[in-house]
């Protein structure tokens, strides 16, 4: 319980970082699909110790990000490429775990998380990701920023948004890896783009919503693995449950408070 909370909060500052960029530019389903794409890779790793599976899935997440980052940049299928790549991944896995390799594995904890999978090797690559996500943060927003806002500009600027599209990919694939013990293949992308998202409806400023969200992908950790331990239930399903309920809090308490406001003034009686 202690490996998995100091994952929680190392997590929380990548997850935090880079979820808000996933927001901001739209990749909410590439978030969900990299996710799922490592699943015939932790199936291999299973299958062969050489490979072990963490190996195995990200060499799948990486091989994910790089193709759909290819592939897509024809607007005319952009996003279809993911949901193709999404179910031939998943396809791929039930394949490979049920008929090919039949290996022995706790398809519950592939797909949902584990308290128990956490080990320390895991722990420091939390740290690892961690440490690149607060670089990423602190080397990377100017070019972010402007790739984001104002895609032209930054082109003609010589920001080269080309070039920091697929590292921001890449990024976003090792960090789902690293997480995968903890939230699983399923509902990793729950720790990622919802408190992000949850964060976008507080402030439409770049740092306070980095700062929110990092802080929320922390509290909704904790609070998700102390109820996991509770219940008795996979970490990555009360995680995301958690963060999906305050997401709908706070959509609900947005739209309340902008109806109230924007409701006009009565007429007076004639």
């Amino acid at each position: 319980m202690q490996r998995a909370a100091l994952a929680a909060l190392l997590l929380a500052v990548p997850f935090g970082v880079l979820g808000t960029w996933v927001v901001l530019r739209g990749m909410a389903f590439f978030a969900h699909a990299v996710g799922v794409a490592t699943f015939p890779g932790v199936v291999v790793g299973l299958a062969f110790p050489v490979l072990g599976p963490f190996a195995g899935a990200l060499l799948a997440g990486l091989a994910f990000a790089g193709g759909v980052s290819l592939l897509e940049r024809d607007a005319r299928v952009r996003g279809a490429v993911t949901g193709l790549a999404l179910s031939g991944a998943l396809a791929l896995g039930a394949v490979l775990l049920t008929t090919v390799f039949r290996v022995s594995a706790p398809v519950e904890g592939m797909l949902f998380g584990s308290l128990l999978a956490i080990t320390y090797a895991d722990v420091a690559r939390c740290a690892l990701v961690c440490a690149l996500g607060v670089g990423v943060a602190l080397w990377g927003l100017p070019r972010l920023s402007a790739g984001t806002f104002d895609r032209e500009w930054a082109r003609a600027a010589g920001g080269a948004p080309e070039r920091a599209e697929p590292a921001l990919l890449a990024l976003v694939a090792l960090t789902v890896v690293v997480a995968l013990p903890a939230a699983g293949n399923l509902l990793v992308s729950g720790l990622m783009v919802v408190p992000a998202a949850t964060a976008r409806l507080f402030t439409e400023r770049l740092g306070p919503m980095l700062g929110l969200a990092v802080a929320l992908c922390a509290s909704e950790g904790l609070a998700g693995l102390a109820l996991a331990r509770a219940i008795d239930t996979p970490p990555g399903a009360a995680i995301a449950v958690l963060s999906g309920a305050g997401f709908a809090i706070a959509a609900a308490t947005r739209a309340t408070v902008g109806a109230r406001a924007g409701r006009p003034a009565a007429r007076p009686a004639a």
